[in-house]
């Protein structure tokens, strides 16, 4: 996809519901280009179409987070990738970094075991020769694809793993990391006590936002990767709080 397909995208995120004339004011190019741009994007299943609109379907949705910025998401992934060694077993939760980096384990690591709630991620990687799956029971979300609540937590508690792997909708230095979603966000935290590190794959965007729901304090988290866009004095907070700061090239 093209940086005007990220933009769009990412207007349609925030806003939902677009006039096909707003995105040509915004992206500075003719109502032809923008049309042909949201045909390709329909096309890929991404947006919706109406007359004189463009739409965006569920923020939960991964497969479609997944587009937004999908180079940065997939070094992000792949940097991640390089803590987690052969014969392994790790828990990754929900969200489009952590999708990509349960593929580049399932394709690049052998015999790795990967604890989830998230079936997006077990159906994004069912046909990986060597990794195992075990995907966690709880309260289905359509929508994100994931499986929370205290049978979640419940069945969790009979696993231990050095590593979990989670992603964030926004962070304020204060209450550290957050999220959108009030069981998502309950099933973060009690995942987290069953592991020894806990670390945060975001791309730099989500330093820009506020979360409604706390996910983790700062100082609980081991390392975060991310992309260089990252804000200057989050990364002097994030070092004061000696949090491992991994950077790729946006």
């Amino acid at each position: 996809m093209t940086e005007r397909h990220n933009r769009i995208l990412e207007t349609l995120a925030a806003n939902q519901r677009v006039e096909v004339t707003a995105l040509a004011d915004i992206l500075a190019v003719s109502q032809v280009t923008v049309r042909k741009d949201l045909d390709q994007l329909e096309e890929l299943g991404l947006i919706r179409r109406e007359h004189g609109f463009a739409l965006f379907g569920s923020i939960d949705d991964v497969g479609k987070r997944m587009a937004f910025h999908y180079d940065v998401k997939r070094r992000i992934a792949r940097e991640a990738a390089k803590l987690v060694d052969e014969g392994e077993t790790v828990m990754i939760e929900s969200g489009s970094c952590c999708a990509l980096l349960a593929e580049e384990l399932a394709n690049t690591r052998q015999d790795v075991t990967i604890v989830t709630n998230s079936a997006f991620i077990a159906h994004h990687i069912r046909h990986a020769p060597y990794c195992r799956v075990i995907l966690l029971g709880g309260e289905y979300q359509p929508n994100a694809q994931v499986l929370v609540g205290s049978i979640t937590r419940r069945c969790a508690e009979v696993f231990f793993s050095e590593k979990f792997f989670i992603g964030t909708d926004g962070f304020i230095p204060k209450y550290g990391f957050t999220g959108r979603d009030h069981q998502r966000a309950q099933t973060v935290r009690d995942l987290v006590e069953q592991a020894q590190q806990v670390i945060v794959l975001t791309e730099s965007d989500k330093f820009f936002h506020h979360g409604t729901e706390g996910l983790i304090r700062t100082s609980e988290v081991t390392r975060v990767y991310t992309d260089d866009r990252i804000p200057p004095d989050t990364e002097a907070y994030l070092s004061e709080q000696n949090v491992i700061l991994h950077k790729v090239a946006s």
